[in-house]
């Protein structure tokens, strides 16, 4: 019978909990951000502000998810990885703010709150989507180059033929999001400035192509998982 999937990573190393660490700050600074409310008004403008705190809260789960996938699939510590790590982590800190400053501005419009300041003209639109596309992008291309670089020592971690495809289909995932990313990116540096509200609404493509993905990707490894079961199977006995 094969494994259809075999965990590397057994116990949590220093490198894993030091990301969790900062994954943790990242999510403490989105609570940091807002105030406690002193009035009814103030609490309401809170709660109206929950629609933006989940998706920030979802988005940075969805991103500590597929850094535990990888550590707990592959298991690799050397330095490049680290390096990687470290520049996936910079970039996580880094984009907090902007992360939850589009999704407020976002909700702000759809329910009305009065407390996100002064409407964003088109330039101003532009840019602020231009630095979040750019923040997207930065963390699946480190995604990316850390599939690849399991891709690449395949022979030296010994990979089987499914965990080959894992690490493949790892990168094509995640070549995707950079893509849908490079997307927004060029509608709000390249087109005009009338078709900049395009850009971050750009990014709601990544659920449905990567769902219509991931059912290809499914298909094509059950088969991988049964051909490998049927040519490892032992041969029935003959009489």
């Amino acid at each position: 019978m094969v494994n259809p999937l075999r965990w590397r990573g057994h116990e949590v190393s220093r490198l894993e909990a030091f990301s969790d660490t900062v994954f943790a700050f990242a999510l403490t600074l989105l609570v940091v951000a807002l105030e406690v409310p002193r009035d009814y008004g103030k609490l309401v403008d809170l709660m109206k502000g929950f629609p933006a705190f989940a998706c920030c809260f979802a988005l940075l789960v969805w991103i500590w998810s597929e850094h535990n996938t990888f550590f707990r699939r592959f298991g690799m510590q050397d330095a490049y990885t680290v390096a990687l790590n470290a520049a996936l982590l910079f970039v996580v800190l880094l984009y907090v703010y902007p992360l939850k400053f589009m999704f407020d501005r976002l909700f702000a419009g759809l329910l009305k709150r009065g407390d996100t300041g002064e409407p964003m003209q088109l330039y101003q639109m532009a840019n602020a989507s231009a630095i979040y596309a750019l923040g997207c992008m930065a963390v699946f291309i480190v995604f990316t180059l850390l599939y690849h670089h399991a891709y690449r020592c395949r022979a030296a971690l010994e990979l089987s033929e499914l965990e080959v495809f894992d690490a493949r289909s790892g990168m094509a995932h995640h070549l995707v999001s950079t893509s849908v990313g490079l997307i927004s990116l060029l509608i709000a540096t390249v087109a005009p400035l009338q078709l900049t509200p395009i850009a971050p609404v750009a990014f709601s493509f990544l659920w449905p192509v990567h769902w219509a993905m991931g059912v290809q990707s499914r298909k094509r490894r059950d088969a991988l998982v049964a051909r490998l079961a049927q040519t490892t199977a032992p041969e029935a006995p003959t009489s």
